[in-house]
């Protein structure tokens, strides 16, 4: 079974029995009503505690193998789920997820500062003025923390990294020798919304970033916290200014992210990879060992590992560069043509 949100950045509610946690979500029992739940997990991971949900038919083999103590499905899949499962039957299932997340899972809030006696690891350790520290947040030695950063309530640097002025550090696990340039933003909410009859309504992000040693990340730069699992940089990355990481990207290590980059949300990276300047990649897709994104490529399918890819939608380069050639050809002949019927 997977971990729950990690107890240092999320607090947990009481909990409830199925039936009065359908009251609160708006689903109606199908069965289990007196089961209590604690929690909430994807279907893969979750367990005897937990609320998980069916958000697509194509998930049905996940739902039948579940340990979740209780599933939310729509009527069509009610039955599907395990006969040891509680059911809660709605016809919007991730929305009443969310909801039900709502009422299990709180982030600590940041409501008192913490003493840097009590964050630094020695006296090595530099926290520049104004400076925000949440408790149980810890600073390792060499360390040296911008003017007016803010690192959240149990946030964990490692040693000799160096944060810039005006960062902003949350629901985060930091190694060593790390670099984050002013305005870093780390672990705010990922991106998430499900329909529901009022329209669409957040998916609460229980998640965290792992940054790995001997990253860097450039100025006003976001990497989104994980909605369930976690935010991953791998060991020496680089990462250049104002890019964005979405929600449960993994990217392995000693990649370079030239400026206005973006990964979408469950996008996986392997190591040594390579992206310029506005290169873009949509969700779920995945890049191999040492592939190559052109500056301004937009990526709509995986990457085998070692190609280079280039244009939107991006393609394998030779590829790109032959339709370029001929296109332009095919512009050229009929400027040709033109001037010709005009003379």
């Amino acid at each position: 079974m997977g971990r729950g949100p990690d107890a240092r950045f999320f607090e947990s509610l009481p909990a409830l029995t199925v039936g009065e946690l359908a009251a609160r979500i708006g689903g109606e029992i199908s069965r289990g009503g007196d089961r209590t739940v604690s929690a909430v997990a994807p279907l893969a991971s979750a367990g005897a505690a937990d609320v998980a949900f069916l958000g697509d038919r194509k998930f049905l083999a996940a739902l039948a193998e579940t340990r979740a103590g209780c599933v939310i499905a729509p009527a069509s899949a009610a039955e599907a789920a395990p006969a040891g499962a509680a059911v809660i039957v709605s016809g919007e299932a991730q929305a009443a997820w969310a909801r039900a997340s709502l009422q299990f899972h709180r982030p600590v809030a940041l409501t008192r500062a913490a003493a840097p006696a009590d964050v630094a690891e020695d006296d090595t350790v530099v926290f520049e003025p104004g400076v925000v520290l949440g408790e149980g947040a810890r600073v390792g030695r060499g360390s040296r923390i911008g003017a007016n950063t803010v690192i959240g309530p149990g946030v964990q640097i490692g040693r000799d990294c160096v944060i810039g002025a005006n960062v902003t550090l949350g629901f985060a696990l930091v190694g060593d020798r790390v670099k984050l340039l002013s305005g870093v933003r780390i672990g705010e909410p990922g991106f998430g919304a499900a329909g529901s009859r009022a329209g669409p309504i957040d998916v609460p992000q229980l998640g965290r970033v792992i940054l790995q040693d001997g990253v860097s990340v450039g100025a006003n730069t976001c990497i989104d916290r994980g909605a369930y699992d976690d935010t991953v940089i791998g060991e020496n990355t680089k990462i250049d200014n104002l890019c964005m990481i979405g929600h449960n990207c993994v990217i392995g290590r000693n990649c370079l992210m030239a400026a206005h980059s973006g990964l979408s949300g469950s996008v996986t990276v392997g190591d040594g990879v390579m992206f310029g300047g506005q290169a873009g990649v949509g969700d779920h897709i995945t890049i191999g060992d040492g592939a190559r994104v052109a500056a301004g490529g937009g990526v709509l399918q995986d990457i085998p590992a070692g190609e280079t890819w280039s244009g939107y939608p991006a393609r394998p380069l030779r590829q790109f560069l032959r339709e370029t050639i001929w296109l332009a050809k095919q512009a050229s002949g009929k400027a040709r043509a033109r001037t010709n019927g005009n003379d």
